[in-house]
C-alpha cells in the first residue's frame, strides 16, 4: 500500500467528484475527511486536539456549519480561527458561546446526555470496541504503564455515539484489550445497556479501512480504503475479522476538502505530516 492513493468513486458521488480521481492525498488526510463525513449538521461533538480536531473543523467548514464543538477545557460551541495546539489554547475561546469550568462541561453537558458525538483513541481496541489506554500487560505488573483514562471513560459511557481514528496495526487491535479503560459493547449491545451506558462506538476509522459494529456489537469491515485488500486489513488485526457482504471502497477526499485542510486548517502540517 502506498501513502498517496487514487480511486474511482463507488458511493454514487462520482458526478460531484468527476475529474478528482487523480488527486494525491495522504493516509492521514483520508482518515480526516472520512471522519468529518461521519458528523452531522446541528450535532454537538466533544473534541480533542490532533486529527479529531481537524475532522470536526473540516465538517464545520463543509457540510455541517451548525456543528457545535465542545472542548474538554470547557469552551462551548467553539469556532477557532486557527488550529488549536492544545485543549487549553486561548484560540478556542474566541467566538465561543461560553467558557465553563471543566467540571461543568463534563457534568452538565456530557454526563447529562447533551453530547451527541465523542472522539476517542487508545493503545488497544478490541473486537467489541473496548479501548485500553491504561496498561499493556498485567495491571499489577505491566509491560507499559499508559496515561490512563482522562475523560475517555466518561465520553465512552455518556456520548450518544463515539468515533475512533487510529492507525491500523496488529498490536493496536488485539481480540481482547489488556484493560478496559473505555467501554465499548461490553458483553455485547445488551451488556452495554445492562450497565446503564448511553450510545456506544459507531465507527473506527483507520489508515486501512472503516469498521462498524454489527447487531451483536462486534466489529466488521464496512469499506476498504483505495488500494487496500482484505488481506492487508486481516494481517493488521489480532482476530478473524468479519467483512460486510458488500464491502465498499472508502470515498476519497475532494479537492475542496484537501484545500481546506492544507491551506486553512493545518497549513504548517502539524498533524497532516
Amino acid at each position: 500500500m502506498t501513502e498517496d492513493r487514487t480511486t474511482d468513486e463507488t458511493d454514487g458521488g462520482a458526478d460531484e467528484r468527476a475529474g478528482e480521481s487523480d488527486l494525491e492525498y495522504t493516509a492521514t488526510e483520508l482518515m480526516v475527511t472520512t471522519a468529518a463525513r461521519e458528523l452531522r449538521d446541528d450535532e454537538s461533538v466533544l473534541v480533542g486536539v490532533g486529527v479529531p480536531n481537524l475532522a470536526c473543523n473540516l465538517a464545520k467548514r463543509t457540510h455541517a456549519p451548525d456543528l457545535r464543538m465542545i472542548y474538554e477545557s470547557g469552551t462551548i460551541d467553539s469556532d477557532p480561527s486557527s488550529l488549536p495546539l492544545s485543549i487549553g489554547d486561548p484560540v478556542l475561546a474566541t467566538g465561543a458561546v461560553g467558557v465553563v469550568p471543566m467540571f461543568e462541561g463534563f457534568s452538565k453537558y456530557l454526563q447529562a446526555g447533551r453530547i451527541d458525538v465523542g472522539f476517542l483513541g487508545g493503545a488497544q481496541i478490541d473486537r467489541r470496541g473496548n479501548i485500553n489506554s491504561t496498561v499493556i500487560g498485567d495491571y499489577e505488573d505491566p509491560t507499559v504503564r499508559l496515561p490512563g483514562s482522562g475523560g475517555a471513560c466518561e465520553i465512552a459511557s455518556n456520548a450518544h455515539r463515539t468515533l475512533v481514528i487510529t492507525p491500523h496495526q496488529k498490536r493496536r487491535f488485539p481480540e481482547e484489550v489488556d484493560f478496559v479503560t473505555s467501554p465499548g459493547y461490553v458483553g455485547g449491545r445488551e451488556g452495554r445497556e445492562e450497565l446503564g451506558l448511553r450510545g456506544g462506538p459507531e465507527a473506527i476509522i483507520t489508515d486501512l479501512a472503516v469498521m462498524r459494529f454489527d447487531e451483536a456489537g462486534e466489529l466488521y469491515v464496512d469499506t476498504l480504503h483505495p488500494d487496500v485488500s482484505r488481506e492487508d486489513v486481516q494481517e493488521a488485526t489480532g482476530w478473524d475479522l468479519a467483512f460486510a457482504d458488500d464491502v465498499g471502497t472508502t470515498s476519497i477526499p475532494t479537492a475542496e476538502e484537501l484545500r481546506l485542510l492544507r491551506e486553512d486548517l493545518d497549513p504548517e502540517g502539524v498533524y497532516l505530516e
